[in-house]
């Protein structure tokens, strides 16, 4: 039993330190800030504007309030902490619109991300190509296809 609990402390040791354990938990401590400050560009850049466009709505305090009797009226209250201040059943709709483009602001972000890696990588990918293929060269005489490496022509026998 303690040989096989050996094993497994060696086995997560092992799992731990590997750098794409390091690596995600690092991704993942960023991707969390990312967010908060996407939420904040949302909540206190874009939205206000937005919102007095629109004609001074403020999308967070947009929600509908559900009843909580069956009499047929529905509560009003004149803000949505108020609402649930008072403990009322909220739908709350602006919020979610908030969410939404805070979503999309990050996704965006996430595909130039993407985008501009997979272009560094095509790029990388070329150049290796491109050093790769560059076996032979053109003599300047005679045009002939020569080793790359050569400093004489066998073609029309001058120097390169």
């Amino acid at each position: 039993m303690l040989a096989k609990c050996k094993k497994w402390t060696e086995e997560f040791k092992s799992f731990a330190i590997k750098g794409n354990v390091i690596d995600m938990a690092v991704g993942i401590i960023i991707g969390a800030s990312f967010g908060k400050v996407v939420d904040s560009m949302v909540n206190d850049i874009i939205m206000p504007p937005l919102g007095w466009l629109l004609g001074k709505v403020d999308f967070s305090n947009l929600y509908f309030t559900i009843p909580t009797t069956f009499d047929g009226t529905f509560p009003s209250y004149p803000s949505l902490e108020a609402a649930k201040a008072a403990g009322a059943v909220t739908i709350n709709y602006g919020l979610f619109i908030n969410t939404i483009i805070s979503f999309i602001m990050v996704a965006f972000a996430v595909f130039l991300l993407i985008k501009g890696i997979n272009k560094l990588k095509a790029s990388a990918e070329k150049e290796a190509q491109a050093e790769a293929a560059a076996t032979t060269k053109t003599c300047p005489k005679c045009f002939s296809e020569i080793n790359i490496n050569a400093t004489k022509c066998p073609h029309c026998t001058s120097d390169i």
